[in-house]
């Protein structure tokens, strides 16, 4: 690793009305080295690899590429001078081949065979199997992330940028991900990695630089610093250990028998012969590589599609037939995976926003008026209660961090006091401090009687609050097990496709 900055930021400051995302940041990035990106959400790490990608144009401050003033206009200059970029929300198309949406992304790309033929030696070379000819829709989340890897790969950057790149991906998958960046890092390519998961960081980055509130408050090397050293330094404060106070669970809230049913979208997983009770006061964690069907299973329980009479029932009545409004004034809430666009809608304000699920179980309507000063109240409560950052509840959903957002949205359903929470990925994109308060809000609602279905791809965060666990793979559920005595390996196999799940018991 060279001594020389590939990439040197100096004073880059970055404004918008009534925050300061970037306060005079300033960092360097050698050849080779794997630079971790670390704060909370709201820190202004987004922003500021959107100034080094051409996104977002900085105020005030200095970027240098190679010793050279760079200052990219837009993401072909960034691209140009080196700088690919994995974001977090992949920009596929499902319905086209790798190689068409790969093509798509290149400034001048050459013909399908062509390409094809560089896909697969450029995949097989960083040991990313990938072929050019599938159907992204038919490929699973870690595969899609390769599309986008080989992608970067293709334009040959001295730079790259990683967006939280794991939150999607088994710990196999993740292993094959790091083996491919230290080769990348061992050629000189230098990696910018943003990551909310600390443990990681320690296993594969160099170096740290960490932001709160846009200014840079430290820097560390990750290997020689605990995570939550790392998460203090991230927050200013003292972490809090999410605590589990002593239950029993209690009655049979929610009993699913022989559920089955096709998926909505031409790409999704239909459900297959699902069968399931969970109990008041229990925390049942559902795990599985993306796009097995859990969006299916949440909107099966959530009434945004029915099923059979006798397939679900709900404290002993059956619901198959209700939809979302019926299903929320019995207590039966949700929190969906994509929260801008699904979980709330991205040009509504946070007051709308929670009005669209809080109506009936706040008051917020009477006699078919809407009570608009009552849903400001609620939304300022959540946003207090969650420490959401934002200006005020009268701001767009859109305006919010990702993880913001996130903590909007979990915030939302828990203060309505569910009967019944089935939530899909509840931290994810969340930084170490907002994680624990969400686990804590989960399991405090558990200990007040609420029966939880935690569905998430975090495997630590499964074991620290779940009570049982069971695996979804292509859209079939095991029989769940006590967490207890279950190592996240096993459930990792269990996650990556072992059916029958006679792996849990090796």
């Amino acid at each position: 690793m060279s001594d020389t900055p590939l990439l040197s930021l100096s004073g880059l400051t970055k404004a918008y009305p009534g925050v300061i995302a970037n306060d005079q940041v300033s960092l360097s990035i050698a050849p080779g080295e794997v630079h971790a990106l670390l704060g909370e959400n709201g820190a202004g790490k987004s922003t500021l690899v959107k100034m080094i990608y051409g996104l977002v144009k900085p105020d005030a401050g200095q970027m240098r590429m190679h010793g050279e003033s760079f200052a990219p206009a837009e993401p072909h200059a960034a691209r140009a001078a080196g700088v690919g970029m994995v974001f977090q929300h992949f920009s596929l198309f499902d319905a086209l081949t790798v190689a068409e949406n790969i093509a798509l992304g290149m400034e001048h790309a050459p013909k399908l065979g062509a390409l094809s033929r560089r896909i697969r030696e450029v995949s097989e070379t960083y040991g990313l199997p990938l072929a050019p000819d599938k159907v992204v829709g038919d490929l699973s989340a870690g595969e899609r992330q390769r599309v986008e890897i080989i992608r970067c790969l293709l334009q040959e950057p001295k730079l790259l940028i990683m967006d939280e790149p794991t939150s999607v991906l088994t710990p196999q998958e993740v292993e094959i991900l790091f083996k491919t960046l230290r080769k990348l890092s061992a050629e000189g390519t230098a990696i910018l990695y943003i990551s909310h998961k600390l443990e990681e960081i320690r296993a594969l980055c160099d170096s740290a630089t960490v932001l709160r509130l846009g200014k840079v408050v430290g820097h560390c090397t990750p290997a020689e610093t605990s995570a939550r050293d790392m998460a203090e330094m991230m927050v200013g404060s003292a972490l809090q250990t999410p605590t589990r106070a002593g239950r029993t669970p209690g009655d049979v809230v929610l009993s699913i028998n022989g559920l089955s049913a096709p998926s909505p979208s031409a790409f999704g997983m239909p459900l297959r012969d699902i069968n399931l009770e969970v109990r008041r006061g229990e925390v049942l964690g559902i795990g599985g590589v993306a796009g097995n069907g859990q969006d299916e299973l949440l909107a099966a329980l959530s009434g945004e599609t029915l099923s059979s009479p006798g397939m679900i029932s709900f404290e002993g009545r059956d619901i198959g037939l209700l939809g979302p409004t019926p299903r929320r004034a019995l207590g039966i809430l949700s929190a969906p995976e994509e929260r801008l666009g699904h979980a709330a809608a991205p040009d509504m304000t946070l007051t709308e926003n929670a009005m669209l699920t809080g109506a009936a179980r706040e008051g917020l309507e009477r006699h078919g008026l809407l009570d608009w000063a009552a849903a400001r109240r609620f939304a300022q409560k959540i946003i207090e209660t969650f420490d959401v950052r934002t200006p005020g509840p009268g701001n767009a959903a859109r305006s919010l961090s990702g993880g913001n957002l996130q903590k909007f949205v979990i915030g939302r359903e828990v203060l309505q006091r569910p009967e019944l929470l089935v939530v899909n990925q509840p931290t994810w994109g969340v930084d170490a401090a907002a994680a624990a308060a969400i686990r804590q809000a989960l399991l405090d609602l558990a200990t007040g009687g609420t029966a939880l279905i935690v569905i998430s791809q975090d495997l630590d965060e499964l074991m620290e609050i779940c009570d049982r666990f069971a695996a979804l793979n292509e859209g079939r559920l095991s029989e769940p097990r006590p967490v207890q005595g279950l190592s996240v390996e096993e459930i990792g196999l269990m996650m990556g496709g072992a059916h029958g799940m006679e792996v849990a018991h090796v």
